[in-house]
């Protein structure tokens, strides 16, 4: 072994070192959040903590369920989340291949302009779009959380469609062309087809927003019959109580679906990241 060999050997092992911690340091909040989700009332803030639970409670999952009308806000969730992702993967590709695959005047002035939603945070119009909602009768329905995805699905999932379609070869279309197919049957038949990791990637990132999305919930759902997961997670916490490992069971319960869709969808996820940042033409 030369000395070259070495070095970046050993320069490799510092880096598995440097990240393995890093690593474990991100882990630490949710081994917490586990340990606590096992533990008594009373385990919880003991110092020095004990991150193994003595014994382990496994009823504080069903007490949990029991509290609040946690499977009410199960459903409520899985209602938005499915209609909003599907809402946002459908629209965002339609106006992403538009802009990727389409030659029409002010084109990219229209794309740049797209992009610039995305330094507007959604406070600022959170007023407005609040009266406009209340006017259309669609306060406490599920209709806010939803419907907004299902035009336009939002301009960064519109940028990391149009990144990708770029890197389709345009050969494609005009092979498609030639055999008869219009703008719709291109972009169903054509370039769906060959986007499975980009629209893998779009169906996590709308599930995981909409899931763990808890501040529009907040304003738009007030009877707790409509509540997401997100909002119902404040039934364990009291004026002067907060039973902590009721609401780390529930919490663990409510995250379990994020890391399962991760773990199958990662291989497409990682690869629609990748080739979504390439620069097309």
């Amino acid at each position: 072994m030369d000395s070259r060999t070495a070095k970046e050997l050993i320069l490799a092992g510092i880096w598995y070192v440097i990240l393995s911690a890093l690593a474990l340091t991100l882990a630490l909040p949710l081994v917490w959040l586990l340990s606590t989700s096992l533990k008594t009332g009373g385990q919880t803030f003991l110092m020095p903590p004990k991150w193994i639970p003595e014994p382990f409670v496994w009823t504080n999952y069903s007490d949990a369920f029991k509290a609040v009308a946690f499977h009410e806000y199960f459903w409520n969730t899985i209602r938005i989340v499915i209609f909003a992702t599907i809402g946002a993967m459908l629209t965002a590709s339609l106006a992403a291949f538009a802009f990727a695959r389409l030659r029409f005047p002010f084109r990219e002035p229209l794309f740049l302009l797209v992009l610039s939603t995305i330094m507007l945070p959604s406070i600022v119009t959170l007023i407005p779009t609040f009266i406009v909602f209340r006017t259309l009768g669609w306060i406490d329905t599920f209709l806010p959380l939803i419907v907004p995805l299902w035009f336009g699905g939002g301009a960064f999932n519109i940028f990391l469609f149009r990144q990708f379609f770029m890197t389709i070869p345009l050969e494609l279309d005009e092979a498609a062309r030639i055999d008869g197919a219009n703008n719709l049957r291109i972009y169903w038949g054509v370039i769906l087809p060959l986007s499975k990791p980009v629209l893998a990637t779009i169906a996590v990132f709308a599930f995981i927003h909409n899931w763990n999305d808890f501040f529009e919930p907040l304003i738009y759902l007030q009877s707790p019959e409509n509540w997401t997961m997100a909002i119902g997670l404040r039934g364990f916490q009291g004026l002067y109580h907060t039973e902590w490992n009721l609401m780390m069971a529930a919490s663990t319960a409510m995250i379990a679906p994020l890391l399962v869709l991760f773990f199958f969808a990662q291989r497409y996820f990682v690869s629609g990241i990748q080739m979504s940042g390439l620069a097309g033409r």
